[in-house]
């Protein structure tokens, strides 16, 4: 079916379909090559271990919610020039997941057991935004981007000083993730009041204690 001809509600179970990437281990994708790929692991302590392990995995749950607002946004808008932006966005949010979930893994855990809850929720966020029009959804994703940037610099913080692997995915991460928001800008987005602001930052405060855990 023509990208053009795609209904919200075809958009709505093609973004279904695609989440099974997140939650089904098995599921395969080609995803670019992981920034630490190269990079030697160095010795660490299980404490170390533990804690790294518990940032990356808020990280992937980060990155699980990047879908669902991306997808949920995808949804409703009609502008196809939007609609690529969101796509294109959202692809490299997916490699940014994969590479945390080998992070992760690697460091002998495994992703939060709420990765279904934090697609849902933040997708119904995005879906909401863009039934408003494309300048709201615009507004989410560059406040949203900006938040995540700031939320990754804490990590490269956080993160022991020897973790050169994780370090690596992260400062990538960042990258790109200051990108989208600066592209979301200058495709229109709206700012968003304060109170939408602060509520985005609560929730996400209330995700990332919940993820470092479980």
């Amino acid at each position: 079916m023509n990208k053009k001809s795609r209904s919200p509600l075809d958009n709505l179970i093609s973004s279904i379909d695609e989440i099974r990437l997140l939650i089904e281990s098995n599921q395969k994708k080609e995803f670019r090559e992981n920034p630490a790929k190269d990079t030697p692991e160095n010795d660490l302590t299980t404490s170390e271990k533990s804690h790294a392990a518990a940032l990356m995995r808020i990280n992937h749950a980060g990155e699980v919610a990047a879908q669902g607002l991306y997808q949920g946004h995808a949804v409703f808008t009609d502008n196809l020039s939007i609609k690529n932006q969101m796509e294109e966005a959202a692809d490299e949010e997916l490699d940014h997941l994969n590479w945390c979930k080998e992070r992760v893994e690697e460091l002998g855990e495994k992703t939060s057991r709420f990765s279904p809850v934090w697609y849902a929720g933040s997708f119904i966020i995005g879906a909401a935004s863009g039934y408003f029009g494309d300048k709201w959804s615009l507004g989410f994703i560059e406040e949203t981007e900006k938040q995540v940037s700031d939320h990754l610099t804490k990590h490269l913080n956080l993160l022991p000083e020897k973790d050169e692997k994780s370090r690596r995915i992260v400062e990538q991460m960042r990258i790109e993730e200051e990108e989208h928001g600066e592209n979301a800008k200058k495709a229109g987005a709206a700012k968003l009041p304060e109170f939408i602001r602060n509520t985005m930052k609560i929730t996400s405060k209330i995700m990332t204690k919940t993820a470092y855990y479980f």
